[in-house]
């Protein structure tokens, strides 16, 4: 059964928009040792290296759609044991029957959302571990780097040829792809999850509402896919980068900075009594809310 456009990428962007829901914070200590802000480039890094790799030999798209068939299974059985949101360990069982549909009904509808539900549980590990191991403020800042590559890419027409060697390519045996996902006719690629998934990792650490920033990333992107009438491809993971700046609130931290300027003017303006050096020096302006390091 084939399903319309519309349908088919209301339903991935849904998927998409859920997975910001998704990701808990675990504290895994031993992971601290690896902590560096060199992380945080680890998505942006994750699209180039993709693309012009595959440029630059497109049979590494086999190589990938088995490195996904490899990893994704356990990384998804790792999220229903605990790093996702209602995950126990037995739990993590359930990776077989739906690795199994997904393998048996690849080219059906329950086949091909089974194979989606492995991406997204995956995808969720993905995040929680780079959020234990990025500063969540420069995670933030890879989001936005991410979204913004992928749109460069997409602009200079980069993004197209590859991309469609990467979705066609396919393991042997039948066996699922699990490097893309396809429901219907509407196709999305792995990253456009991931960045998703830490973005919920990032809101999970710092104990913000998840739900409350998938429902704005849902609103978003239906916004955002409305340009698939002029266009035949757009970068995914725009909404998401869109939905990490509204929710930071940038202009309510400018609006607070400002009325506690005209609170205190000296913050701003030095008085006769600073200019004569008997005054003390004037603290600084509190943010609206401090960056929570991963711990």
């Amino acid at each position: 059964m084939t399903l319309p456009f519309w349908i088919s990428d209301v339903a991935l962007v849904a998927t998409q928009a859920g997975t910001v829901a998704l990701p808990r914070a675990p504290r895994i200590r031993i992971l601290a040792r690896l902590s560096s802000g060199w992380w945080a480039l680890l998505p942006l890094g994750s699209i180039v290296v993709v693309i012009f790799g595959i440029q630059a030999a497109s049979q590494s798209a086999n190589a990938l759609t088995y490195l996904a068939l490899i990893a994704v299974p356990p990384l998804a059985a790792v999220a229903l044991g605990g790093f996702a949101r209602g995950g126990r360990p037995l739990r993590a069982l359930a990776v077989l029957p739906l690795f199994a549909l997904a393998w048996a009904d690849r080219h059906g509808l329950a086949g091909e959302a089974c194979g989606i539900a492995l991406s997204v549980l995956a995808c969720v590990t993905l995040g929680v571990l780079l959020a234990q191991v990025a500063p969540l403020s420069w995670l933030k800042v890879g989001i936005v780097l991410m979204a913004i590559g992928d749109t460069i890419l997409v602009i200079a027409q980069q993004l197209q040829a590859p991309n469609n060697v990467l979705n066609a390519a396919a393991p042997g045996l039948g066996l699922p792809q699990l490097q893309r996902e396809l429901f219907g006719s509407a196709v999305m690629g792995f990253g456009d999850i991931f960045i998703a998934a830490v973005f919920g990792a990032v809101l999970a650490a710092e104990g913000r509402r998840q739900g409350a920033a998938a429902r704005l990333t849902l609103l978003i992107a239906l916004l955002f896919d409305l340009l698939f009438f002029a266009v035949d491809l757009l970068p995914a993971t725009v909404p998401v980068a869109l939905a990490l700046i509204v929710t930071e609130r940038p202009w309510e931290l400018a609006s607070r900075a400002g009325r506690a300027a005209r609170r205190d003017p000296a913050r701003w303006w030095p008085s006769r009594a600073r200019a004569s050096g008997t005054a003390r020096s004037p603290s600084s302006v509190r943010s609206a809310r401090a960056p929570t390091e991963a711990p």
